[in-house]
């Protein structure tokens, strides 16, 4: 079987935008890779059931989300002053695109248009206070997709909160819920767990997973559980960045950059805990983004600044990861999405 990657990256070195790149499960070996689309600092991506792609862009001094036809043809981009934003998320049913802007702490909200193309419709700035980490200037929005209940939940890293939104059709945002991490958490990205109504959240800034449990009643969180993604061991700077959950609902995994490793978390049957199995190295420098293929077998690591991604053979029964293919060339790859 060959399954299609798509590669988000930075453009400031030597990438050039979108690329594409196949896992061949016969040989288990990643291959042929390929630009797609020239597209400044494409840093992370989403594709609608229709199979247009939004991509993070920046234009001439603007920030916002280009779209792209199945044929990979540049539909339009929806920008504005400023930064881009640094997560896209699509809403099927609102038919709505959502932005997470770190440097500018907007939530921003895009209207699909007929044709997949998008008009930008709203924004919203966090005004609350920031916590204590150097890093935590300013409101800076991380992460912004879906509940189950299709609630809007948004990462600031800035202020320390995870924002539950209700969304109308049109694309305007009612806060519902907010839950408040310790300081200096630095909520990063978010994940919810596929049965039970559990999320498990990434603090970038002080490298943890912390379980929550969801009121869908009113969209508000409830922190369980605490843990490091990092050995006892380790005394270097690191910053967390992906966190995944395998399609059984029993493994978390989660990114560091600093230690250049996944941390490989067993969940309990009941969702409220986890704990940590394995730390693997993922063989370069900053690891920024990764992906379970859809079947969960492989796990495909980017690596941002030593340009490299690594491929880990997954064990259903374990969770444990096995490095199989390393050095694979992807420059400057920063969000993988398997298509």
């Amino acid at each position: 079987m060959i399954h299609k990657i798509i590669l988000g990256t930075y453009t400031r070195r030597i990438s050039q935008g979108i690329y594409q790149i196949q896992l061949d499960t016969a040989t288990e070996t990643l291959t042929n890779l390929e630009l797609v689309t020239e597209e400044t600092s494409p840093t992370y991506l989403a594709k609608s059931k229709e199979n247009i792609l939004y991509s993070v862009t920046s234009r001439e001094g603007q920030g916002g989300i280009s779209s792209y036809d199945p044929q990979n043809t540049f539909m339009n981009a929806a920008t504005e002053e400023g930064a881009s934003p640094c997560y896209v998320a699509v809403d099927e049913t609102r038919q709505l695109v959502y932005g997470a802007n770190y440097h500018k702490g907007e939530l921003n909200t895009y209207k699909i248009q007929p044709d997949g193309s998008l008009e930008a419709v709203a924004s919203l700035f966090h005004k609350e206070p920031t916590g204590p980490h150097k890093n935590q200037d300013k409101a800076h929005t991380h992460y912004t997709d879906l509940a189950p209940d299709q609630r809007l939940v948004v990462c600031d890293l800035g202020t320390d909160r995870v924002y539950t939104y209700d969304v109308t059709d049109a694309g305007e945002v009612e806060e519902s819920a907010v839950y408040v991490a310790e300081p200096g958490t630095g909520p990063r990205h978010l994940v919810f767990h596929p049965v039970q109504k559990i999320a498990y959240l990434f603090g970038e800034l002080d490298s943890t997973v912390t379980v929550l449990a969801y009121d869908e009643s009113d969209g508000s969180f409830k922190q369980k559980q605490k843990v490091s993604t990092l050995p006892k061991d380790f005394d270097g700077e690191n910053g967390g960045a992906a966190i995944r959950v395998s399609n059984d609902g029993r493994f978390l995994y989660a990114s560091n950059r600093g230690h250049n490793s996944i941390a490989v978390f067993a969940i309990a049957d009941d969702g409220l805990s986890v704990e940590m199995i394995q730390s693997v190295s993922t063989e370069g420098d900053f690891p920024r983004d990764f992906a379970l293929s859809p079947d969960n077998k492989y796990v495909v690591a980017a690596n941002q600044n030593s340009d490299n991604l690594t491929l880990y053979r997954r064990d259903n029964e374990s969770g444990l990861l096995t490095m199989i293919q390393k050095d694979v060339f992807a420059p400057e790859a920063v969000c993988v999405y398997f298509e």
